[in-house]
């Protein structure tokens, strides 16, 4: 460990960081309408076998069709993701141990087993199995898929919170010591309610997109108007849940990311009665060592920020400034501070060694007790300056407020189209055709919300591939840049290609309708 840093390149660390962003953005597409639309499918199958209307079938089919183009595009992004945690981050998956091994093991039980075996069921099941056994299918396949991203969700929540583990000095690696902290830390409960509902969230306005494109031609009339109502009774749900769990999350990152926080609000000076920005247009001339204004324009809200972390606007919100120069009248550690314990950690380990080496166990203790004391800063032993705990602010910041804007027109979709189709209005209304070209537009809207979500989680945590422990350069393999920077490019190929051929099925598809595309 205590060589990760010597003779990186940078351009390697750049390259290999930008590799996986482009595998995991891209694998994101997929997976949020594989996560939600199953449980869309396995409620309208419900319905059918409640009433035996065959239109129920017929529409329970169509999107079945669609759900299983996505996913079989989903799966080989998802493959290639994993394996780069081996290629890309040996260094990092020596580090964490068995902490991130065994929930990517159970998920890949979870996903290749229960997935696997009753996927096959839904799909080629129809008329060969009792209507009950193939609807117990659904839903299990629906289960199954939302189980294998909880226990994605938990490792990544776990190198956003390490908890329920120990650094062991000898192998330099963490191990599990509860695995049940590790599960229910509150920040993987937040993460994965949050995530799970976002893809709930963007698949019912797939499916409100694509009923619009029915209403708009004047076709399949009546699975639009049935779709639109699972879609938009099960969108209203979910988004109400996601705005709950973004709550919830945001109250975690003020106590573990702070810096993310900061970032997020563009919070330079930080203080009670915080301000939430509204809508701002940042200072591209504001640096955490000047004191220009940190906007050019903005409306912000005096003392939410502080309401909605802690219900009480006196409740104090550290900002960028307090986490670099520390605020000790707050109890909050320069980065200086945070430094020198690092460097004291990382040269107690080191010493540790030396002494075990030649039996000196009196001074080896010594030495591991003071790892131990300063263990949660040895991170910043690795981080040459200030600047390089600041992630990148005006990306962190736009991507939240485009995420919070589309979140709240989401919820103004779904009610409109909830309302207007329980009150047999949806095809007849004088200016329905913006409202459906809206709901055709909210698809594409619904991915870049939920992939500025996934900004904000993940550059917002940054230099750090685990939080405080290490940074993302040490967590790097060391092997050509070229190498990285070679197979960048034949993924960004073979990942666009993917994603052209899947938009291509999908809209053939659905122009032929569920007549022609119902699975036999």
């Amino acid at each position: 460990m205590t060589q990760l840093f010597l003779n990186i390149d940078p351009s390697l660390v750049d390259w290999s960081r930008a590799q996986f962003a482009l595998t995991a953005m891209f694998h994101w597409i997929f997976v949020p309408i594989t996560l939600g639309i199953l449980f869309i499918i396995a409620i309208m199958e419900t319905i059918y076998v409640k009433t035996g209307d065959e239109e129920w079938k017929r529409i329970t089919k169509f999107w079945m069709k669609l759900f299983g183009i996505n996913f079989a595009v989903g799966v080989a992004t998802g493959l290639i993701l994993e394996f780069e945690f081996g290629t890309n981050w040996s260094n990092y998956s020596w580090f964490v141990g068995d902490i991130f091994g065994a929930p990517l093991a159970i998920e890949g039980i979870m996903a290749f087993f229960m997935e696997t075996i009753f996927i096959a069921v839904m799909f080629f099941g129809w008329n060969k199995v009792s209507k009950k056994f193939h609807l117990t299918a659904t839903w299990l396949t629906a289960l199954g898929a939302n189980l294998s991203a909880l226990w994605i969700l938990v490792a990544n929540a776990w190198m956003q919170y390490p908890a329920g583990m120990e650094f062991n000095p000898d192998t330099a690696r963490n191990e599990m010591v509860n695995f049940w902290q590790v599960l229910f830390s509150p920040v993987a409960i937040n993460k994965f309610l949050h995530t799970v509902t976002s893809g709930y969230t963007l698949a019912s306005l797939f499916v409100i997109g694509v009923s619009s494109y029915f209403i708009l031609r004047k076709r399949e009339l009546l699975l639009a108007k049935r779709s639109i109502v699972i879609a938009s009774v099960f969108g209203i749900i979910s988004i109400s849940a996601l705005i709950f769990t973004g709550h919830g999350s945001a109250v975690e990152v003020s106590k573990h990311q702070p810096m993310k926080l900061a970032a997020m609000e563009g919070l330079y000076q930080g203080g009670e009665n915080a301000e939430f920005i509204g809508i701002g247009i940042l200072n591209p001339k504001k640096t955490f060592d000047n004191n220009e204004d940190p906007f050019l324009f903005k409306i912000g809200f005096k003392g939410v920020l502080s309401y909605l972390i802690n219900f009480d606007t006196k409740t104090f919100i550290p900002g960028i400034n307090d986490l670099v120069y520390g605020n000790p009248e707050r109890g909050v550690p320069s980065f200086e501070e945070r430094k020198m314990k690092g460097t004291l950690a990382m040269n107690s380990l080191i010493k540790y060694k030396e002494a075990k080496e030649i039996g000196n166990m009196e001074e080896a203790n010594l030495q591991l007790e003071i790892l131990k004391a300063n263990f949660n800063h040895i991170g910043y032993s690795y981080v040459e300056k200030p600047e390089d705990i600041i992630p990148h602010v005006p990306m962190i910041f736009y991507s939240f407020h485009i995420m919070v804007f589309l979140g709240f027109l989401f919820v103004l979709i779904f009610l409109v189209y909830g309302w207007l189709t329980l009150k047999n209005k949806i095809d007849k209304i004088k200016w329905g055709k913006p409202l459906y070209i809206l709901g055709i537009i909210s698809i594409p809207l619904a991915f870049i919300a939920t992939e500025a979500g996934w900004i904000v989680a993940e550059v917002g945590r940054q230099p750090w591939i685990i939080q405080d422990l290490m940074t993302v350069g040490a967590g790097v393999t060391k092997i050509s840049s070229t190498a990285v920077q070679t197979t960048f490019w034949i993924f960004s190929f073979i990942f666009t290609a993917l994603l052209i051929t899947e938009v291509s099925i999908m809209i053939k598809f659905i122009k032929q309708g569920p007549s022609n595309s119902a699975i036999k």
